[in-house]
């Protein structure tokens, strides 16, 4: 079993930067790709990044050049920094774990995201 509490999440202006974390407990999350979705109201569910444990990097199209996704194995932790933040990027940001290049085996509760015009 694998838990994770993201962390970061609040209210920015468009153009400005934001952080999120993801905190891994349990057994074997370290060897699992590590990524991040998120959820519009009225939208569904959509890929945004993810990681591998050799550091192989995913991104969707709409966040490449502006997120960059991380992890650092001895904290279990993944982060998410997003830079050049737009409304459309207003969202509830869900950390995800699990053996695919989208990987969603486990998911943490959501962070809300919120970016003023």
């Amino acid at each position: 079993q694998v838990q994770l509490v993201e962390s970061g999440g609040g209210l920015v202006q468009a153009g400005g930067p934001l952080r999120l974390s993801c905190a891994a407990s349990g057994t074997g999350f370290n060897i699992y790709v590590m990524g991040w979705f998120r959820q519009a109201p009225g939208k569904e569910r959509e890929f945004v990044a993810a990681m591998s444990w050799s550091g192989t990097t995913y991104y969707a199209d709409s966040v490449k050049g502006r997120f960059t996704i991380s992890r650092d194995n001895a904290k279990n932790t993944v982060y998410l920094q997003m830079n050049s933040l737009k409304p459309e990027d207003t969202a509830v940001y869900y950390c995800a774990t699990g053996k695919s290049a989208q990987p969603s085996d486990y998911w943490g509760q959501g962070t809300q995201v919120t970016v003023s015009s």
